[in-house]
């Protein structure tokens, strides 16, 4: 009898201390120690040390006329002269019928086609103010086609060309003075005054100068000093 208790007391001594070491290691989905060790691969990314890495942002193209360069200073310069707020959008005030889209939305050859269409109104456009004849040059100098959108990007791109007609290369070389240059530009926008403080087609179909030669000569020594 008395073994038969001393079996009954181990048997039960034994099943509680398999209890008490289940205790110490748990198994559910909610124990601490596993908790923690998912916590470092969660899709959060304030708290995972292993979570996925951000899409990387892509840097943002730089247009020519929006940069830090000289000549990208000298474009805005143009531009506040001849587009004012409308930037690249720009179309003559004095157009009746204006395009359908935004200019940077249309093709060259759209736009050829919106001159054609509305034959006797002014068709300056774009942030530079191309006139026909002009944009056209300029475009095939350029090898821009028809199907060729009318980007801000395209639109600096033909906006140098006519720097480069008005002497920038001999201007940065200095085989041309600042003054010279800058005459040079107002007989290419009209916008932009000669000394005199007139435009150089002052009258012609409207036109008139938008700055005055103190702050054209004023932005020309910013940006190239002097």
């Amino acid at each position: 009898m008395v073994r038969i208790w001393l079996v009954i007391v181990m048997v039960c001594s034994a099943q509680a201390a398999s209890a008490e070491l289940n205790s110490l290691f748990p198994r559910t989905a909610s124990a601490p120690e596993i908790a923690t060790r998912a916590s470092l691969f969660v899709a959060n990314t304030q708290t995972g040390f292993f979570a996925p890495s951000p899409e990387p942002t892509l840097p943002t193209p730089t247009m020519q006329g929006t940069g830090d360069a000289p000549v990208d200073h000298l474009l805005s310069l143009i531009a506040r002269a001849e587009a004012g707020s409308a930037g690249y959008n720009a179309v003559q005030h004095g157009a009746r019928v204006k395009p359908s889209q935004l200019p940077t939305a249309m093709t060259l050859g759209e736009i050829y086609q919106w001159i054609a269409e509305t034959p006797g109104q002014p068709h300056a456009i774009g942030r530079y103010q191309f006139i026909p004849s002009t944009l056209r040059r300029v475009a095939a100098e350029r090898g821009f086609g028809p199907e060729t959108q009318f980007t801000p990007g395209v639109q600096d791109a033909l906006a140098v060309v006519l720097l480069e007609d008005a002497g920038l290369s001999r201007f940065q070389a200095g085989e041309l003075d600042r003054r010279g240059f800058m005459n040079n530009l107002a007989r290419i926008w009209a916008g932009l005054p000669l000394p005199n403080g007139r435009s150089y087609y002052e009258g012609h179909a409207g036109n008139s100068a938008t700055m005055t030669w103190a702050a054209f000569d004023g932005g020309m020594a910013r940006i190239w000093g002097g």
